[in-house]
Parts: C-alpha cells; sequence; structure tokens
C-alpha cells in the first residue's frame, strides 16, 4: 500500500483539503496556473485528471513535462497565456500571485488566471496577504511590503479579496483562511465559485 506521500506527493495540505471535501473530483480539467515543477499536480495525474499549466519558467516546465503529457505545459506569463476562455474546470494558483510587482501587474495575472476557469469551476489561490500581521509588515510602495522573513511580496487584504471576489463575478467557497507562519508571514486561502 502506498504511503500518503507516495500517493499525493508533495501536495499543499490546503489543497489536499479540497480534495478531502469533494470539491476536485475525477473528471475534471485541472489547470495549474504558476505550476512551478508540479508539486501539487502528482496526485491529478497519476489518477488520471486532464491537468495542464504554465510557469514563466523553463526549468520548472521542463521539470513538470516529465510528469505528464509534455504538450499540457508551457512557457508563458500568467497575463499572457495562450489557453482558451473557460477551459477549466479547477484552476490552481498556489503561492503565485504574490509576486507581482504592482497593482497592473496583480490585476493582469489575476484576469489572466480567471479567463480560463469555466463558468461554475473552482478557484483556489494561495497567496501572501497582511492578514493577522497587519502591523508587522513593512510598506515598500503600494501594495509591495517588506516581510519579517526578509522577503518582498504583493499583499492582499481581506477588503481587497472580497472586493476582487465581486467584481470577477464570484462567490466565496469558503470563509478566508489565514495561517500566520510564526510571525514571519501570512498566507490566506482564497477559495472561489465562478458563478455561471
Amino acid at each position: 500500500m502506498p504511503t500518503l506521500q507516495e500517493q499525493f506527493g508533495p501536495i499543499d495540505i490546503y489543497l489536499f483539503d479540497q480534495l478531502l471535501r469533494g470539491r476536485i473530483t475525477p473528471g475534471m480539467r485541472i489547470f495549474d496556473a504558476g505550476c512551478g515543477s508540479g508539486r501539487n499536480l502528482v496526485y491529478f495525474l497519476r489518477e488520471g485528471y486532464d491537468v495542464f499549466g504554465v510557469d514563466a519558467d523553463p526549468r520548472a516546465i521542463d521539470l513538470v513535462r516529465t510528469l505528464g503529457p509534455a504538450g499540457n505545459f508551457r512557457v508563458e506569463a500568467l497575463d499572457q497565456m495562450s489557453f482558451p476562455d473557460a477551459f477549466a474546470d479547477v484552476v490552481l494558483s498556489s503561492a503565485v500571485l504574490h509576486f507581482a510587482r504592482d497593482d497592473d501587474q496583480f490585476r493582469a495575472m489575476l484576469a489572466g488566471t480567471w479567463r480560463v476557469l469555466k463558468p461554475g469551476g473552482f478557484f483556489f489561490c494561495r497567496l501572501a496577504s497582511t492578514i493577522g500581521m497587519e502591523d508587522r509588515m513593512r510598506r515598500i510602495e503600494g501594495r509591495r511590503f517588506l516581510l519579517p522573513d526578509g522577503s518582498q511580496r504583493y499583499l492582499v487584504d481581506e477588503a481587497l479579496l472580497l472586493q476582487l471576489t465581486g467584481e470577477l463575478g464570484g462567490s466565496l467557497a469558503d470563509p478566508l483562511k489565514t495561517t500566520v507562519v510564526q510571525s514571519q508571514r501570512c498566507m490566506t486561502t482564497w477559495a472561489v465559485w465562478k458563478n455561471r
């Protein structure tokens, strides 16, 4: 019998939660926007899901192509993806959007990611935020902050995520959930249904 690690790979625990809750089921087309080397895709590929993804890093795409159909993974920026509109049942965006330079790039990355999701589809996003540590982040400019862990990120907050959910024509699948990582950074889970 395979271990959990062998069966699911290094999947994000919060994505694993969505699997357990039945929001991602066999037969769905999965699209990973910013897939990296495919850490969240091992289970889906092994179980025969139709899996696609993009990443701006050619080395990461070379690695993920060894896991599944090479033609399903492309070196592309999120705001310039060549995949069609309403392409996927589920779109994953794990630790990607907080690398935006500014508001314009963030909104362009988000719009590109949302565009490939079918009406009625499920958007799973994990991104850095100020939620829970507002007084520990040092603003650089706009929504760019210096975090206590020394990294610089584009940070969202609750008000912005709720505003964006409405602007996108979505509805929250869960309340926003934030993990504070030992006073170093905050990671928020934003799970949204795309309204029909």
